[in-house]
């Protein structure tokens, strides 16, 4: 059954091609971007696909650009968009940190907020939370990124109670490390600022950290996974992918209980 899918961060990575995916499955997909230069690009792609998409920008820290939310009616609303960025959480300047949370964790609450009024008010709907492995596991010098999902993964399972009653569902769908780029951003953010006359943080370990975004997942496949996930009426309350990402985290938690200062 087609769904009304309500997507923000549309306009690049996974968020852009999921949006993209889902219109050609046959659902009528609102797919919101921060900025207008995305919100023309996706249009065009769109476009030269041939899919209706309805396209328009909506920076989710701005209440007029997020007031545009009450315009539509939808079904699924999914809450894609963030900013990444890493660096040592003994010495991330405060204003890097707070602004991670503004767009990751208070301006994505209150879009949510508004979705799930509308959805209570339809008595139905699903709201799904886009967070991450990182929400889930903690990585030196991922740890500003990171704080953010955890508090995200809070939101999510304390919605999912209280919105039960009304008959709106909550998820999280939590992807592994994907080759769009914005992994490779996030490591390049603390250079701005990170001076190895100030700071104790070794560079070298931050650079070994970084390795590791040399063997990232190809995109498409979560891409895929996401295609499946939204738009469907039972699945897990998270989804980790790939499969192996999700036998890692699995892990990690059981190793946490056991872990030793």
């Amino acid at each position: 059954m087609a769904k009304t899918i309500f997507i923000t961060g549309a306009g690049s990575g996974l968020g852009r091609g999921a949006a993209l995916g889902l219109a050609k499955k046959g659902h009528r997909v609102i797919a919101s971007t921060e900025l207008t230069s995305q919100k023309t690009d996706l249009m065009r792609e769109a476009d030269e696909q041939g899919l209706d998409i309805d396209v328009f920008k909506l920076d989710i820290t701005n209440k007029r650009d997020r007031d545009q939310i009450e315009n539509y009616d939808f079904d699924v609303f999914v809450a894609n968009a963030a900013i990444n960025e890493g660096g040592p959480l003994g010495e991330v300047p405060m204003d890097r940190f707070r602004a991670l949370f503004e767009v990751n964790v208070f301006a994505t609450l209150e879009t949510v907020q508004l979705a799930a009024k509308k959805l209570v008010k339809k008595g139905s709907g699903k709201i799904v939370f886009m967070s991450s492995m990182a929400g889930i596991s903690a990585t030196p010098y991922v740890g500003p990124y990171s704080a953010t999902k955890h508090a995200i993964e809070g939101i999510a399972q304390t919605l999912k109670t209280e919105l039960e009653e009304f008959g709106v569902k909550v998820a999280t769908i939590n992807p592994g490390p994907f080759e769009t780029g914005f992994n490779k951003r996030s490591a390049e953010e603390k250079w701005k600022w990170f001076d190895e006359e100030k700071h104790f943080t070794r560079k070298e370990d931050m650079e070994k950290q970084e390795e590791g975004l040399k063997k990232q997942f190809e995109p498409k496949d979560m891409i895929n996974k996401m295609i499946e996930i939204i738009p469907a009426d039972h699945h897990k309350f998270r989804t980790v992918y790939p499969e192996e990402t999700e036998k890692q985290l699995k892990k990690t938690q059981q190793d946490r209980w056991d872990m030793e200062i």
